[in-house]
């Protein structure tokens, strides 16, 4: 018991009895609207959060007997994550009061869903990793199911959940076949014992490749992204939000810990299948997202091809067997790029639920035209989103695809200079329907006139969001640095 360090992983013991506590306090909460259940929710989220943060400049630490590591990496996505399910709750209340699912089912499984966030960035473990992803996905799978009598919302949950039953046995297949070369579920047990050289290497390799194609369902690359559009689309948009958001980091993380924590010396191996999933992601949700006339499938198709930045960002990284500067360079770009990604899409999504109404959805792209002509300043936020996503300056998403760019082409390897140039060509066709969706906002002549009304917290919060998208594109180096020395910090140890 003196090896389990319960002070280290005092915020995930707070998340859980937070998640216990708001579930019951909900039992006795009669109002309709939730006040009581949803300022609980979001006052853990924020504590939470807070202390991860302050929690950035501790050394990395073991903690549950190995099982978790605790360290700037984990504290910065864990408390990135907390953030974001914040604004998502903002946006989602009013959202998921007029489709009656505003009830202590969504507010619970979205602490849970943080809870599983925590353990699997942090896992040190392959049990951990396995029991932080499956946390996290159940009850992903739940939210997505929330509107019980919504058929479209019910198809998308099961889809969702078979194939990601299918995508947890890839990697629970992979992972045991790692251990039984191995004989060890410790990550940096793994590591050493494959560096020895003395195991086995076809089975090390196949079950890299099951690694891999879990660790791709997980991220929503191609050709593993089968799931994204139709479970984005059909599932609430407030439970769309909390898949598109948060897990995307978890799975980043998970990514890091497993493949370069833990089989870094099979990078030979790994790095071919990333290359290639990175590749067909920008090909295949670029080109799929040009015929897309609904606004939350585009903006599926636009997640699979975002996600081919970060995985070409952890590709380019292993150019040596050892976390040199380059590496560390290419890994908090890649980081840089998913937290820019995620905020990005918070106000994306956001502004659809802000938009919709009883009995209207608000998910086509026609659903906007004229936007402009009813309310500039949500006309102008999305703006700002579709432009970042598209890469253009000085939004933070033209930093984040320079960042990783730049990781790219500093390898020095023809290949991957070839993968930069195909990256940028991609991205300019991906231009096209970002700037559609601007077009039809504030070209196309509006088919409601009705005035754009909104609660004062979400307009408030929607307004920041589009500021801070603004702002870290202007003044990119805080952020980039801190990704920088929280992944310099959990790596180079």
């Amino acid at each position: 018991m003196n090896d389990m360090n319960w002070v280290a992983v005092y915020p995930e013991i707070l998340l859980l009895v937070l998640a216990c506590v708001v579930a019951l306090v909900d039992l006795f909460v009669t109002d309709p609207r939730r006040a009581t259940t949803y300022w609980l929710t979001q006052l853990s989220l924020a504590v939470v959060g807070v202390m991860h943060f302050a929690a950035m400049g501790d050394a990395r630490i073991e903690a549950m007997q190995g099982m978790l590591v605790i360290d700037p990496l984990s504290h910065l996505l864990s408390g990135v994550s907390a953030f974001a399910l914040i604004i998502t709750l903002v946006y989602a209340r009013p959202y998921a009061e007029s489709r009656d699912i505003l009830k202590g089912e969504l507010f619970t499984l979205s602490l849970l869903v943080l809870l599983g966030v925590n353990v699997m960035v942090a896992a040190n473990n392959f049990l951990t990793t396995y029991l932080g992803l499956e946390l996290m996905s159940l009850s992903l799978y739940a939210l997505t199911a929330l509107r019980r009598d919504h058929t479209i919302s019910t198809e998308a949950a099961m889809k969702y959940f078979v194939l990601g039953a299918l995508a947890s046995g890839f990697l629970l297949y992979g992972l045991s076949m790692m251990y039984g070369a191995t004989g060890s579920l410790s990550i940096p047990r793994v590591y050493e014992v494959i560096s020895s050289g003395t195991v086995n290497q076809g089975v090390l390799v196949l079950g890299v490749v099951f690694v891999v194609a879990g660790l791709g369902f997980k991220l929503g690359a191609a050709p593993f992204h089968m799931w994204v559009p139709d479970v984005y689309q059909g599932a609430p948009t407030a439970a769309t939000l909390l898949i598109g958001g948060a897990p995307k980091l978890a799975a980043l993380g998970m990514t890091l810990r497993l493949l370069v924590e833990g089989m870094l010396t099979l990078a030979n191996d790994w790095q071919q299948m990333m290359l290639v999933m990175a590749v067909a992601s920008l090909v295949v949700g670029n080109l799929a997202a040009i015929a897309q006339s609904n606004l939350k499938r585009m903006l599926a198709y636009s997640t699979i091809s975002q996600m081919g930045f970060v995985v070409l960002g952890l590709a380019s990284g292993v150019v040596n067997k050892t976390p040199d500067v380059h590496a560390l360079n290419a890994y908090s770009s890649s980081i840089f790029y998913a937290i820019t990604y995620v905020l990005t899409t918070l106000g994306s999504f956001g502004l659809i639920m802000l938009l919709a109404r009883q009995g209207f959805e608000s998910e086509q792209i026609s659903d906007l035209a004229g936007l402009f002509k009813r309310s500039p300043w949500y006309a102008l936020v999305m703006a700002i989103y579709m432009f970042s996503l598209a890469g253009i300056p000085p939004m933070v998403g033209f930093y984040g695809k320079l960042a990783v760019l730049q990781a790219m082409v500093t390898t020095g390897q023809s290949l991957y200079l070839w993968m930069a140039v195909i990256a940028v060509l991609l991205s300019l066709v991906g231009a096209f329907y970002y700037l559609r969706v601007v077009k039809v906002m504030f070209f196309d002549e509006p088919a409601d006139h009705s005035p754009v009304s909104a609660p004062v917290d979400a307009r408030v919060v929607m307004s920041l969001n589009g500021a801070a998208v603004l702002v870290l594109g202007v003044f990119p180096s805080g952020l980039l640095a801190l990704c920088s020395q929280a992944v310099t910090r959990a790596l180079a140890h």
